[in-house]
């Protein structure tokens, strides 16, 4: 997704970051005249939730759009995260997710998702 429009949110890692998530994504995509897709805000959900698990202080929320297919990863910035809850990939995947995968790095545990941009 490199010549892609993208935006990009931290939030603490408390229990309503979940909806101030999904109505960031909301305002980003009614901005780049884009509906949000069926699916999306339980796919952001999950992301959120399964990064603020990790126990950090904050997470990042990133999200890009490019050929009618939206990317949505999350970031928990904590370097040590436990281990991934049991079931979060198929949970993305029944949730409509075209691939989703995860990845922990120096900079934390990155969980992504990208879902078709249509309703």
């Amino acid at each position: 997704m490199a010549n892609r429009q993208g935006a990009a949110w931290t939030l603490e890692a408390r229990p309503w970051a979940e909806a101030r998530a999904v109505r960031n994504v909301e305002r980003q995509l009614t901005r780049w005249g884009l509906p949000m897709p069926a699916g999306l805000e339980a796919v952001v959900r999950l992301l959120v939730s399964t990064t603020a698990a990790d126990g950090g202080r904050h997470i990042s929320l990133h999200l890009a759009e490019e050929n009618r297919r939206i990317l949505a990863l999350a970031l928990s910035h904590r370097a040590d995260p436990p281990p991934l809850s049991e079931g979060v990939l198929t949970r993305l995947q029944g949730l409509g997710a075209l691939s989703c995968g995860t990845e922990s790095t120096v900079e934390g545990r990155q969980v992504w998702a990208v879902v078709p941009a249509t309703v």
